[in-house]
């Protein structure tokens, strides 16, 4: 039990909440749009799909950091550079996870098969991006918004149709919402990847650069937000969850000012967390 716990806590498989309930607002619109009838084997297979997904980027990301990371003093307690689980280990366990998501996709569609491979090359190469870039949180949104992406052709099977607008939307909405909150969060290792050449947007702007940058980049997702509404016929409920959603980001850029970074750890992820699951919960309600 406490190895399965500690291979837990290397994916941070709690996060996986982020991305989560914005794959099962895009089933869920998926389903009422393309008419299907609901499926809990289809479902159970989107979310152990996302599972795996999410398994391999996580464990190939302190695979392939584990030296950033044991240089880092945020992060050297990580179960790789602390000794917890051995870089061979991780990998392993990272390629155990990438077979099993494609075998699970396969099982789903053709489609869904066929786009596995992609899906896991864009999860993984993100681990190397802010070795070269600073728009790496943009690369982090996209790993992320494969999800919502990825429930709404597990259902249908397509994306041809005027229908694929909404998930598009709702991926444009994670991608900006998930960048945003990263350049946040590397507020913290700002001057580490700075002595470090890491590529990061809070080393090249510099603090109040990053929130501006942020701040702007969240405007999007807001937009994304409630341009979305008409594409997916929300009513009352998806308004209240929107609004809930789009009052606790501009919570978090009031509170998480340069004199707070310090705090931004669990509070933030939590916050977040609390965000995403409010949104989605109004947003499916609305559509049930």
């Amino acid at each position: 039990m406490s190895r399965i716990k500690q291979y837990a806590s290397l994916v941070k498989l709690s996060h996986t909440i982020f991305a989560m309930p914005f794959a099962l607002i895009a089933y869920t619109y998926a389903l009422k749009s393309s008419n299907t009838p609901f499926s809990p084997i289809l479902l159970l297979q989107v979310l152990v799909c996302m599972v795996f997904a999410r398994n391999t980027a996580m464990a190939f990301n302190r695979w392939a950091d584990r030296k950033i990371d044991a240089q880092n003093p945020r992060t050297a307690n990580r179960e790789i550079p602390a000794g917890v689980i051995n870089a061979k280990s991780a990998i392993i366990f990272t390629i155990l996870n990438a077979i099993a998501f494609i075998i699970c996709a396969g099982s789903i569609n053709h489609l869904t098969l066929i786009l596995s491979p992609i899906a896991l090359f864009i999860i993984c190469g993100y681990s190397y991006t802010k070795r070269f870039t600073s728009m790496a949180h943009i690369v982090l949104g996209v790993a992320l918004a494969i999800a919502p992406i990825g429930a709404y052709i597990a259902v249908t099977g397509e994306v041809s149709n005027i229908n694929f607008i909404a998930p598009v939307l709702l991926a444009a909405l994670v991608i900006s919402w998930t960048a945003g909150i990263d350049i946040l969060y590397s507020l913290q290792d700002t001057e580490f990847d700075k002595s470090n050449n890491l590529h990061s947007i809070p080393s090249k702007l510099g603090v109040k650069g990053a929130i501006i940058a942020s701040i702007l980049i969240h405007c999007v997702t807001v937009f994304a937000v409630w341009i979305l509404l008409p594409y997916i016929n929300g009513g009352t409920l998806y308004k209240i969850g929107a609004t809930l959603f789009t009052l606790l980001l501009i919570f978090q850029h009031i509170y998480f000012t340069p004199s707070r970074i310090a705090q931004i750890g669990a509070t933030f992820g939590l916050m977040n967390g609390v965000a995403s699951i409010c949104f989605s919960v109004f947003a499916i309600a609305d559509m049930i």
